[in-house]
């Protein structure tokens, strides 16, 4: 019998175990979000990333043992409970046992929301609500669009219909061409809804609309008439799948989400230092050694993964959420990380690594080995490989490159980048990393896709990765603007703003990162995403997006709380004129769609 405990004090974690027999040699294993060192009671003996096993003394019977632990980078915030040891487990004699975990979770009590009350409960606000006098209940509607009966079916499937009846108030839709594509006019009526628009995607968000508001007002609709259409065209939503493998029936669940709040891009991060989980035929042994992570395998129990976590997404998998998105009028952006938070990859493929490299990087998440070597034939190989088979799965004919947080002294010892730099004239490893994005990306257009990668892309002395790639600025806007000036389009999803796995508050009982800032509901929407120095550049700036990383993930149901409300804000900031709604109204609104998640079954943190 064991028990374990851990408490966290700045930096420092002070961790107990406690056995009820005499243990002679034994490993302590487990995993924090960022590398740590050993101060006390144990020495290290291996680290992988957040990774670490921990070789003790002999434990006596029924004494507590102490170890001592403090996070490396004195920049480190340990806000809350996520920063405690997870998924622990002791090795003893070559056995695995695992220790009692440690309460994971959302944990938030209600606060306050003040007295504002929205004249209209829809999110994100329409452009225009012209009331008229009262209200009328409504027991259902009757449509035979395809579009009214796609809400209808996205509906009942979330326990919030059935939206349509035959004996239900009529829904009479018109088409008028002189509406933009995503735009739309709803008339509200005791005797007839009336839509107005010039695409089959215009009918969709009127239905939506009509939907939300119908269950928000509990089937008594308000009369009046909605003028609507979005402010940015790219309105998405980022979901980390690499760090935890979400269920399928998770992602169909998020997206139904999304169709609610018009959202329209989805970004499927499925691939990073720990997995590549979709099963591509042409690198099976890619998938194949990384679908799982854990005790003994190739990847060790990173985030808490404990003894044995993961899973992959077969090609019928990826088709059905594929083709559940584009019922939803959402386009599927799947993204292939390259050169860096590439460890799982280049596990399977050393041959993507110089093997006289004599370099000692190591990424921020505390991984040596995780960037590809541009100057090493297999690396071209594999990403041809990747790339081929990956994006025919996904009509959108978009992919997104990767390009992030490649360590500040990736491929300084090795001599094959040593002589591309000489080839090449390059100087920097910036010129490297452009140099390797640029020829990517030129990949990419031959096989028929638009690139995309983060801010890190534009670096370089040949200007970057090129070739019409959007670029995302997600440190902040500064480097977003520096892109659109660059001449490339823009999607914002500034990490203090629009990262959903920040914790919500300082409260040592909530959940999730704070490197970037803590994010509360109001977070969301008090920025603009044209910032004030990039007017002059408004036009490539194509919208805004949401992003939640899977660190701080053990289960599915963990996505919930950290989602939603805060969803609510970036649906909000794609879709409206900036100014409209402030913090009190994005509160109020989100106490209303409490009613909604509810019905979902979709766990909503307090606002």
């Amino acid at each position: 019998m064991f028990e374990f405990n851990a408490q966290i004090r700045g930096r420092v974690i002070q961790c107990e175990l406690r056995s009820s027999e005499v243990l002679p040699e034994v490993e302590f294993c487990f995993s924090l979000m960022a590398p740590a060192e050993v101060l006390g009671g144990g020495r290290l003996k291996k680290r992988v990333g957040g990774f670490h096993i921990v070789a003790l003394p002999p434990l006596d019977a029924d004494e507590t043992h102490e170890v001592t632990l403090e996070y490396l980078d004195p920049n480190t915030k340990t806000t809350n409970r996520a920063w405690l040891p997870l998924g622990a487990y002791l090795r003893i004699n070559g056995q695995v046992h695992t220790l009692p975990a440690l309460e994971l979770g959302v944990r938030l009590e209600p606060r306050a929301l003040g007295e504002f009350c929205p004249e209209l409960p829809l999110i994100p606000p329409p452009q225009k609500w012209r009331p008229s006098e009262g209200s009328f209940r409504a027991k259902a509607f009757c449509s035979d669009h395809p579009a009214l009966k796609k809400v209808d079916e996205l509906a009942k499937r979330n326990t919030l219909g059935p939206f349509l009846a035959p004996d239900g108030i009529e829904v009479l839709c018109t088409n008028q061409a002189d509406l933009a594509e995503d735009a739309y006019v709803l008339k509200l009526t005791p005797e007839q809804i009336e839509i107005s628009a010039s695409h089959e995607v215009g009918f969709f968000y009127a239905a939506i609309s009509l939907l939300s508001l119908w269950v928000l007002t509990e089937h008594m609709v308000p009369c009046g008439t909605i003028e609507d259409s979005p402010r940015f065209s790219w309105r998405g939503q980022h979901l980390d799948c690499a760090r935890h493998f979400y269920k399928p029936n998770t992602i169909l669940d998020l997206l139904d989400l999304m169709a609610l709040l018009k959202l329209n891009k989805f970004h499927w991060h499925f691939s990073d230092d720990e997995a590549f989980r979709i099963e591509i035929p042409s690198l099976p042994e890619l998938w194949q050694q990384t679908a799982l992570r854990g005790e003994g395998h190739l990847v060790p129990a990173v985030f808490g993964s404990g003894l044995e976590a993961g899973g992959t997404y077969s090609l019928a998998e990826v088709q059905m959420i594929v083709d559940h998105a584009s019922a939803l009028h959402i386009d599927v952006l799947p993204e292939i990380e390259i050169p860096a938070h590439a460890f799982a990859l280049t596990q399977v493929f050393p041959e993507t690594r110089d093997p006289n490299d004599k370099g000692t990087e190591e990424s921020v998440q505390g991984y040596g080995e995780n960037v590809m070597n541009p100057a090493c034939p297999k690396t071209w190989e594999v990403i041809e490989a990747l790339l081929t088979d990956v994006i025919p799965l996904f009509p959108y004919k978009h992919v997104h490159l990767g390009c992030d947080e490649l360590p500040d002294d990736a491929w300084a010892g090795s001599p094959l980048v040593d002589e591309l730099m000489k080839t090449q004239a390059l100087t920097t490893r910036d010129d490297v990393q452009g140099w390797m994005m640029e020829k990517a990306a030129q990949l990419c257009v031959r096989l028929g896709a638009r690139p995309l990668a983060w801010e890190e892309a534009m670096r370089g002395q040949n200007g970057g990765i090129g070739h019409n790639a959007i670029l995302m600025s997600w440190t902040g806007q500064e480097a977003g603007v520096k892109a659109a000036e660059a001449g490339y389009d823009v999607v914002m999803t500034p990490a203090q703003h629009v990262y959903l796995d920040m914790a919500q508050s300082d409260d040592p009982d909530d959940w999730g990162a704070s490197w970037a800032a803590i994010t509360a509901l109001s977070n969301t929407i008090n920025w603009d995403p044209v910032h004030p120095k990039a007017t002059h550049v408004k036009d490539r700036i194509l919208g805004v997006q949401g992003a939640f990383w899977g660190e701080f993930t053990q289960y599915d149901e963990h996505l919930y709380p950290m989602i939603a409300p805060r969803i609510l804000g970036v649906a909000t900031k794609a879709w409206e004129e900036f100014g409209k709604t402030k913090g009190p109204e994005l509160s109020a609104q989100a106490d209303a769609y409490r009613k909604l998640f509810k019905a979902m079954n979709w766990a909503s943190a307090p606002v």
